[in-house]
């Protein structure tokens, strides 16, 4: 067996654990929730995210300690772009309005501003001095910084909010069912959940490997393969979580699992940061892998501007930020490719 191949078989693999494990994970995400009290958007952004993040997190630690920062990079904010595809793919699945009109919410336009926030940062990080603070460049500690300020903006303003989505026929409002998984405690609930989160998340170290063997195997580039096949790997937790979300009606967690994945997956940048001992990855990030992240920054403004407009139906069923998804990533993996 070839290199190449060996390394496309660990690759094929990986997903399919991804896949499979995100299925299931959907479903005890979305009863627990309701046990919890947290709602749908808290939930699906902060558990959801930390759990479907796991592999992309892995990924982007063992291609930076291992010398690849711009495949390390690429991987972080190539996630953001697929993961913001993703929700173009689970409107699909939603027949009866637009997903972002069904689903809007206070919690999620706010996650989806905190993306935007730290999208800026990492971009502001790779035009700044390259000034290390020990093993880490600055804006790492402004990303860390301003996700755990967003975190407790998010929740606080869920607690009291001042602005509320007008109720409409296609509405689903984000309502706590008492009797869902009636005969199970709690804490096995948990127990499951972190346990499926942690087998979908330990894919992420052979996919790592699988691209490094594939970028010295062919004439792909770290910024292509890390961008395209990492970050659609990287995307799949949160792409199956968001579509058996959607058929299961929790539409709010449909969203919530996608922009709160990604607020983490940009996090994965100072986290590459960290495992990075050339310097700082910031400034390793290469033209392809910038324009990656304005990409991601301008597919995040289309799923909030159609949060707020709340468009009941487009052309084909969606609305125009379905439509304006799918043109923006696939106008971005062509520009990556040629």
């Amino acid at each position: 067996m070839t290199p190449l191949l060996l390394a496309i078989l660990v690759f094929a693999g990986a997903a399919l654990i991804t896949v499979l494990g995100s299925v299931r994970l959907a479903g005890l995400g979305d009863v627990l929730a309701d046990r919890t009290g947290w709602g749908e958007a808290i939930f699906g952004a902060v558990f959801f995210g930390v759990f479907t993040s796991l592999s992309g997190i892995v990924m982007t630690a063992v291609s930076a300690a291992d010398g690849y920062p711009e495949l390390a990079y690429s991987n972080a904010v190539g996630g953001v772009a697929a993961q913001t595809f993703a929700i173009a793919i689970a409107d699909l699945f939603y027949r009866r309005s637009n997903l972002e009109h069904a689903a809007a919410s206070l919690p999620n336009m706010l996650f989806g501003c905190l993306l935007l926030a730290m999208l800026a940062i990492t971009l502001m990080g790779s035009f700044s001095p390259e000034l290390m603070l020990g093993p880490i460049h600055p804006a790492s500690l402004v990303l860390v910084t301003v996700y755990g300020a967003g975190l407790l903006l998010v929740r606080r303003s869920a607690a009291r909010p001042m602005w509320r989505a007008v109720k409409t026929e296609q509405t689903r409002q984000d309502t706590a069912d008492e009797n869902t998984a009636p005969g199970r405690r709690l804490r096995g609930l948990w127990t499951e959940f972190a346990a499926i989160g942690l087998v979908v998340g330990t894919g992420g170290a052979a996919i790592a490997w699988a691209a490094e063997r594939i970028v010295a195997e062919t004439a792909l580039s770290e910024g292509f393969v890390g961008a395209v096949l990492m970050g659609a790997v990287n995307a799949l937790p949160e792409t199956v979580t968001a579509i058996a979300a959607v058929r299961r009606g929790a539409l709010t967690l449909a969203i919530a699992a996608v922009l709160g994945g990604n607020t983490l997956d940009v996090l994965n940048v100072a986290i590459g940061d960290a495992f990075y001992t050339g310097g700082s990855i910031y400034h390793a990030a290469t033209p392809d892998s910038l324009f990656l992240t304005v990409a991601s920054v301008l597919m995040t403004v289309v799923v909030v501007a159609g949060l707020l407009v709340r468009q009941n139906r487009g052309p084909g069923r969606v609305g125009f930020e379905g439509i304006g998804l799918v043109l923006a990533y696939g106008a971005t993996v062509l520009v990556l490719a040629f």
